[in-house]
């Protein structure tokens, strides 16, 4: 029985976070950082690494500042590397995989493996908010390189395109995986 609780209580704090991005998509940025900042509390920074790199990839959604919401994207990087201490993420500018997944499942680190090309986009599209291009070109092809692991679905066509989009704003040709998107 304790071991159930002990399986259940991560779904229970990442339902709680998606609870809080629900809120945040439906408008209310403000309460949205709020909670999510009152859940960073509960958790520390030495909480689950696939907790803090959720809650710190959509912290940075709800910043008004682009340097604050660069601080979170990169604490949302630092905790899915320290997720699986580099291995097995599908994270390209990791070590190989090892088979090994540190003390994390084989469920986070195929979550985190999903991360890296948003975590990536992310992290470009707050360096081109600063006029950091260099910076951000780096994290584009990071991005683009991590989407080996995307199924070809909503999310991963949805990544897909960002990082076009954003490859096309920075000049980079924004190398197209499918028929582009027509604007209305």
């Amino acid at each position: 029985m304790a071991e159930r609780q002990e399986q259940a209580a991560p779904d229970a704090v990442l339902t709680r976070i998606g609870q809080v991005v629900m809120l945040h998509h439906g408008g209310d940025r403000e309460e949205a950082r709020e909670r999510l900042l009152g859940l960073w509390a509960e958790l520390g920074e030495d909480g689950d690494p696939l907790h803090r790199c959720t809650l710190a990839h959509y912290l940075a959604d709800t910043q008004d500042d682009p340097t604050d919401e660069l601080a979170w994207d990169l604490r949302a990087l630092s905790a899915a590397d320290e997720l699986t201490d580099g291995r097995n993420t599908g994270d390209p500018g990791e070590a190989e995989d090892s088979g090994d997944t540190g003390n994390v499942g084989q469920e986070g680190a195929i979550a985190i493996r999903a991360f890296y090309p948003s975590l990536h986009l992310n992290l470009a599209a707050d360096y081109v908010k600063l006029d950091r291009p260099d910076a951000a070109r780096t994290h584009i092809r990071r991005a683009r390189d991590a989407c080996t692991v995307l199924a070809d679905d909503g999310y991963g066509n949805g990544v897909r395109a960002a990082i076009g989009r954003l490859e096309l704003r920075l000049g980079d040709g924004g190398e197209s995986w499918g028929p582009p998107r027509q604007r209305p």
